[in-house]
């Protein structure tokens, strides 16, 4: 069993850069707020030379409150999750997930202005999900799951049934994060699906159940015995 102190040092290192990254999200907004402004003008425009400046920006600019809380909790969690399980390659997988993302909505995203933390969120929960599955880690897999529970209907997220949500962001996300996923397979904690312990001491396990009533022979050796008499 690990020392509770050393659990203690990685929690906290991995909760430092979820948490900052996650203020600072509260914090532009909070700027908007206070000063009556908006920043959604400095989203990502696809297809813009301008807009380039958005695969930077545009995880920390959000439409309103709603819209910040509903992206702030789920990137909060699985940026900790993140950082938790996959210490070594961190950094890259959130980095990697950042701007591949941003890249790619520019790319392909329709023209319009895309605000918002949602892509990373996608691709994040896929990062974990699929390489959950590929390293058989329930762990992982419940943790996408609370956060798609949480978070919505993420997969539904990825159509373009609702003209003012960036779906081409949830779906740019949603690839990028299995691309990572197979690329880092190698990478993060160990299978345990499937991996039960047992207190049963091997000189035991296979000990029979003789005088147990559903050793039927025995019983019926019993009962004729008894006829006899």
């Amino acid at each position: 069993m690990e020392d509770p102190k050393v659990e203690k040092i990685k929690i906290f290192h991995s909760i430092w850069f979820p948490l900052l990254f996650t203020l600072i999200l509260w914090l532009v907004k909070g700027i908007e707020l206070f000063f009556d402004i908006s920043f959604a003008n400095y989203g990502l425009v696809p297809l813009d030379l301008t807009g380039l400046r958005g695969i930077l920006l545009m995880p920390f600019i959000h439409a309103n409150i709603e819209h910040l809380f509903n992206n702030s909790i789920p990137l909060f969690l699985l940026s900790w999750a993140l950082f938790y399980f996959y210490k070594s390659i961190a950094f890259k997988v959130f980095f990697l997930s950042y701007f591949i993302h941003g890249f790619w909505l520019w790319f392909f995203g329709r023209e319009s202005y895309h605000i918002g933390a949602s892509g990373l969120v996608y691709s994040l929960s896929a990062f974990l999900f699929v390489s959950g599955l590929i390293r058989k880690n329930t762990h992982l897999l419940s943790i996408s799951l609370l956060v798609a529970f949480l978070y919505g209907s993420m997969v539904w997220g990825i159509f373009p049934l609702e003209e003012n949500i960036s779906w081409e962001a949830h779906l740019t996300g949603m690839v990028a994060g299995i691309i990572l996923a197979f690329y880092y397979k190698d990478f993060g904690p160990p299978a345990n699906i499937g991996q039960w312990k047992t207190d049963i001491p091997d000189d035991e396990d296979n000990t029979s159940d003789t005088g147990e009533y559903w050793n039927l022979e025995e019983f019926e050796d019993e009962e004729n015995q008894n006829r006899e008499k």
